[in-house]
C-alpha cells in the first residue's frame, strides 16, 4: 500500500508541477492579451485542476490511514511536504494573474470611460443662455 502511495504522491507533484508552469503562461497570455491563446490554456487548466483533485481524493484516506498507523514511508512524507510547497507556490501565482486581470479590467473601464467622455464633448452644444448643454437636441427639434 504504501508503494501505491509513494506512486500516487509522486504523479501528484508532477500535476502540480505543471499547473505551476501553466500559471506561468497564463500571466504570460494575460499581459499579451491573447484572448484565443488564453481560452486554450484555461481549458487545460481545468483538466489538469480536475485530475489533481482525483487524485487528492484517492490519495487522503490512504496517507490517513498509514499516518494514523505510523507506518507512513519518510519518502511519502517528503512527497507531500513537497507538493504542499509546490500548492503554495500555485496559489501565489493565482493570486498574480487574478492582480493581472483586475488591472487590465481596470484598464479597460478607464480608457472606455475616456471614450465616453470625448463622445460626450464631441456632442456638446450650448443654450440660448451660453451654457453648455450635453446630448440633449435643442427645443423645439424632434427626431
Amino acid at each position: 500500500m504504501t508503494s501505491t502511495l509513494t506512486s500516487a504522491l509522486q504523479q501528484q507533484v508532477e500535476n502540480l508541477s505543471q499547473l505551476a508552469q501553466l500559471l506561468e503562461q497564463e500571466l504570460h497570455l494575460i499581459s499579451a492579451r491573447d484572448a484565443e491563446a488564453l481560452t486554450s490554456l484555461l481549458e487545460q487548466k481545468a483538466e489538469l485542476l480536475e485530475a489533481i483533485q482525483a487524485a487528492d481524493r484517492q490519495i487522503e484516506p490512504v496517507y490517513q490511514a498509514e499516518k494514523k498507523s505510523g507506518s507512513l514511508p519518510e519518502e511519502a512524507e517528503s512527497l507531500m511536504q513537497s507538493a504542499a510547497q509546490i500548492l503554495d507556490e500555485c496559489k501565489y501565482k493565482t493570486s498574480v494573474n487574478q492582480k493581472a486581470v483586475e488591472q487590465g479590467q481596470l484598464r479597460l473601464t478607464h480608457l472606455r470611460n475616456l471614450m465616453l467622455e470625448v463622445r460626450a464633448k464631441e456632442s456638446l452644444t450650448y443654450d440660448k443662455k451660453g451654457k453648455p448643454n450635453g446630448g440633449r437636441l435643442g427645443s423645439g427639434v424632434s427626431a
